[in-house]
């Protein structure tokens, strides 16, 4: 099997560097990531410069550039063959809900997908870090399952992992997306040099976090598997706008 490892951590980030590790066990891994940290990029590719490609002392791959880039480059321009599967992670910090929109670590995955390889992306959900082994096992187990039978169709999965020993875990929920409540104002802060500077405010709290959704499950220690698509058309309001438009 042939891995395409990337995140938006960068690629010195301990969750790569184990998860890489352990996907060396099933076959030929590739880690192509960015150079520094790059969460929230969603899926931003850089179009006004040329971007670079270096090669780390452990063998990685990183790009001066998005997530999606390291995906785009490895993908179409750079590897000489095709990836079976892309694993996006390990992210420190949860990817639930409205998260996804803007996450760097799940658009890494989605670039995958829209390159027609199946694709996951995998996230430690807590920012203490404690148990990245745990989401380790999780992706191996993942990578696993999909070398033994393959989908039949690409798939995109957005992979949660509650921050607990592997042990504690209650087992693993195929879910949908919660949604958050509106995210906290920006924070204004003054720079030394008397200008007004702003800090983005922390998401908002979960509000739709019932069962069947992915905080519940995470909340509930167990492993969240969220089946994610790139079709943003809202359908149910088709007949509406149609209405509205023709009046």
């Amino acid at each position: 099997m042939r891995i395409l490892i990337s995140n938006d951590d960068g690629y010195f980030s301990p969750g790569i560097t184990l998860l890489a590790e352990r996907l060396a066990r099933l076959g030929e891994v590739t880690v192509v990531a960015p150079e520094r940290d790059r969460s929230g990029a969603s899926n931003s590719l850089t179009l006004d410069r040329p971007l670079t490609m270096r090669r780390a002392a452990n063998g990685f791959w990183f790009v001066n550039g998005t997530p999606t880039d390291c995906v785009h480059l490895a993908v179409t321009g750079v590897l000489d063959f095709l990836p079976d599967v892309v694993v996006s992670g390990i992210n420190l910090g949860a990817n639930m809900g409205d998260d996804t929109i803007y996450s760097g670590t799940v658009a890494a995955a989605t670039e995958g997908y829209l390159l027609g390889i199946p694709s996951l992306a995998v996230s430690l959900a807590s920012k203490a870090g404690r148990h990245f082994e745990t989401a380790a096992s999780v992706a191996v187990q993942m990578v696993e399952r999909l070398g033994r039978s393959p989908a039949k169709q690409p798939v995109l999965l957005n992979v949660n992992v509650p921050d607990v020993a592997a042990g504690e875990l209650a087992g693993t929920e195929v879910t949908r997306l919660g949604k958050r409540h509106k995210a906290e104002p920006v924070v204004k802060v003054q720079t030394p040099r008397g200008e007004t500077a702003y800090w983005i405010g922390a998401a908002g709290d979960a509000q739709d976090a019932g069962p069947g959704t992915d905080f519940f499950a995470v909340a509930s220690r167990r492993v969240s598997v969220t089946p994610l698509q790139v079709d943003l058309t809202h359908h149910t309001q088709l007949a509406m706008v149609e209405s509205w438009i023709s009046r």
